[in-house]
């Protein structure tokens, strides 16, 4: 006990010393906001406006949210486009034929075309023969060592793969492409067993370990893997498969990818540049978005007493925008976007789907709730913020929903993101290597005044 006594008075005392640094940091860190416009600094990598600044050229995904009319820029409905093809006209084309698309979307983004329906099955077959992974590899990194965030897990697989690799450092693109379909094959599996064995260790639910279907596709698999009975039905196999298709490209400005093409540029191998991606998209201004939506309705659900009272909805909104509730960020998650304006195309695509999986699972009363959140949300916001600029739903906003009415855990939410941006990721990657340039590397300017050394003893 006295050691015990010991060891956490240490640990306060390292703790203060630790907190007397970090303001330290904080005073000796801060640097003039007006400095940033006195030397035109595009902070975040955008314009005043908040568009983009121009620092690559991709032919894989493309975003349109504004038109010019009159010379005018004025914002339209969001339009994305997978290698020049808009996904409206993709997701109806594989519905159409009830089929799955999420394979189909990657062999588009990876090559460039679309496959006919010989090169479909071959493609699949390759996929199915990659969804496995090393011996002893699940004992040995998945189950050892376990955390309870799946990104970090995720992150670290990715980097431990390396070394089950005969050749991991070779950048030609046969091989950065063996290595891409073999991540795209085997981060779901990652997924779902990195959850399996957190849920294990941590909290004593029974260890669920099976092995994938190579026949499936990669929706039905991942459901397949998750649920201890195996079970699904079309309509939530097609849905996920849906919710895949739509995280799969999103441009090269997006963090994630933008993180890719950066470290790519520096010549390192796959795992590290993927590992990276991952790492950024753990992040809550990125991947992370979906679980924000749901934690927010969830605490919306607990606080709203009728989820159909406009007033009492715009009421609990306005006062998270007040910073007076939930996690008191201001932020009303899931609605508005960095480049849509208007709408963006996934959540338009995603909420049809969503309405017919909650009149299958009987959870048409909180998808109301999500109605009428996204119906008044855009004005509260106006209002409140006097801005001009329209705002409405993203794709996180009906992720998240979507995700938990399949019985996803809250855990899994970000790594599915990062199964369906696998195929982006990997495309941006191997169109870095082939169009190699210079390494990326920007500009900060110095901004700190010229200081004399003084000796130690006269400090």
């Amino acid at each position: 006990m006295l050691i015990n006594e010991k060891t956490i008075e240490s640990e306060d005392k390292l703790t203060a010393q630790i907190n007397r640094y970090a303001d330290r940091c904080i005073n000796n860190s801060c640097i003039d906001p007006d400095l940033y416009d006195q030397f035109n600094v595009k902070r975040g990598l955008r314009e005043k406006g908040g568009k983009g600044v121009l620092t690559g050229l991709t032919e894989i995904g493309d975003v349109h949210s504004f038109e010019v009319v009159d010379g005018k820029t004025v914002p339209c409905e969001g339009q994305l486009f997978y290698r020049g093809i808009d996904i409206n006209n993709i997701v109806n084309g594989f519905i159409a034929e009830d089929r799955f698309g999420f394979e189909e979307v990657t062999y588009l983004l990876l090559f460039g075309e679309l496959p006919n329906n010989d090169r479909l099955k071959k493609f699949n077959h390759v996929l199915g023969e990659y969804r496995n992974l090393p011996s002893s590899f699940v004992r040995d990194i998945i189950m050892k060592a376990t955390s309870k965030d799946m990104m970090n897990l995720l992150a670290r697989c990715v980097l431990s793969l390396y070394s089950w690799d005969d050749n991991p450092d070779d950048t030609s693109i046969s091989n950065v492409l063996r290595q891409s379909l073999s991540l795209i094959a085997r981060v779901p599996l990652i997924s779902v067993y990195g959850y399996q064995s957190m849920r294990h260790y941590h909290y004593g639910d029974n260890l669920h370990i099976i092995n994938p279907d190579p026949e499936l596709s990669t929706a039905e698999n991942i459901l397949r893997l998750l649920r201890p009975d195996s079970s699904y039905t079309a309509l939530e196999a097609k849905i996920l498969d849906l919710a895949l298709v739509l995280h799969a490209e999103h441009g090269g400005g997006n963090n994630s990818t933008f993180t890719n093409h950066v470290v790519s540029s520096s010549g390192t191998d796959t795992y590290s540049a993927i590992a990276a991606s991952l790492c950024s998209l753990k992040g809550p201004k990125h991947g992370g978005a979906n679980i924000k939506v749901k934690k927010m309705f969830d605490h919306m659900k607990e606080t709203v007493n009728d989820w159909n009272d406009d007033e009492e909805i715009t009421n609990y909104l306005k006062a998270i925008l007040d910073k007076r509730i939930y996690d008191k960020s201001g932020l009303i998650y899931g609605i508005g976007h960095a480049v849509y304006a208007i709408s963006d195309p996934r959540a338009k695509l995603l909420k049809g789907f969503t309405e017919k999986l909650a009149k299958e699972k009987g959870f048409m009363d909180e998808y109301q709730l999500y109605q009428n959140v996204e119906r008044l949300a855009p004005e509260v916001i106006s209002k409140s913020h006097k801005r001009q600029k329209r705002v409405s739903a993203n794709v996180d906003f009906y992720s998240g929903f979507v995700y938990s009415m399949l019985g996803l855990p809250d855990e899994l939410y970000t790594p599915m993101f990062a199964a369906a941006r696998m195929a982006g990721w990997s495309a941006h990657r191997i169109e870095e290597i082939i169009n190699a340039g210079k390494i990326i590397r920007p500009a900060y300017k110095n901004v700190a005044r010229p200081t004399d050394y003084i000796p130690l003893k006269n400090r």
